[in-house]
């Protein structure tokens, strides 16, 4: 019952910091009540994991926890990233977004799946995967707000919101200051599964590794291109996102998509 009673709370809460971001963007004033109610709604989601984790010994990577878990992990290193960067206005996508993935996974519970029959390597391989997940995610969310914002530029019309983001030369650098943090992640977690990982390319698993490592392929070169060829504007938008989909298509995917891509290449 306590658990169900701080996933509600968190929800509520979540739910209060999205609404509070769109008062300040209407109100055109930043006082930041979102990023503290955004806190406590991690904190109450924190403890709703810890409570979930206690009561199976272990992390429970059914579905829909699996999704609430990865959506704590975004909202944390986002709330992190904002206390000394301008992202806290990514938080209109992210709070809504924790809010929904922890309801359905109140909702809807499912049949529980543990590590508890793995060892720590194994665990070390999932959760710095969530991680990178997590902070590609916030880069893809950076590019979309980029896109938008260099298109109102161009039109002469920029909107509340695009007023209220950092300088187009910000942005950029924030968004290959993510890039750079969750291809490191990405970079652990392929290393520690193809060393923990009996065989990464078994039938049930070449989708997923075939598509992470593309994924990396192109993070990497998308950084490489940054240093040596000043990669910016529309090419650093389109590649994130691509990557982003590629990775999602590795953690939530199904090797029907891949069989798809490798018949058009």
């Amino acid at each position: 019952m306590t658990t169900i009673i701080l996933g509600i709370i968190s929800v509520l809460i979540y739910a209060s910091a999205s609404a509070m971001i769109i008062k300040e963007l209407v109100a055109g004033h930043a006082h930041r009540i979102s990023i503290r109610l955004a806190w406590m709604g991690a904190s109450l989601h924190a403890a709703y994991t810890i409570f979930i984790f206690l009561q199976h010994n272990d992390f429970n990577f059914s579905f829909f926890n699996a999704a609430a878990l990865v959506a704590l992990f975004i909202t944390l290193l986002l709330l992190i990233a904002a206390l000394d960067k301008p992202v806290e206005k990514l938080g209109i996508a992210i709070f809504p977004l924790s809010a929904i993935l922890l309801a359905l996974d109140m909702i809807f519970p499912e049949k529980n799946h543990l590590l508890a029959t793995h060892n720590w390597q194994m665990s070390a391989h999932i959760l710095t995967s969530i991680v990178a997940f997590s902070l590609l995610n916030i880069a893809a969310l950076q590019a979309i707000l980029l896109a938008i914002q260099d298109q109102q530029l161009r039109s002469h019309h920029p909107k509340r919101l695009m007023q209220a983001l950092p300088p187009l030369q910000a942005m950029e650098t924030l968004l290959f200051q993510m890039i750079g943090a969750g291809l490191f992640f990405l970079t652990v977690s392929l290393f520690s599964g193809f060393i923990f990982i009996e065989d990464l390319f078994a039938q049930h698993l070449v989708h997923k590794t075939v598509l992470a490592i593309i994924a990396w392929i192109i993070f990497s070169a998308l950084l490489i291109g940054r240093l040596r060829y000043g990669w910016r504007g529309s090419i650093a938008i389109q590649w994130t996102l691509i990557g982003f989909v590629l990775l999602l298509l590795a953690y939530f995917g199904s090797k029907l998509v891949l069989e798809f891509i490798l018949k058009k290449i």
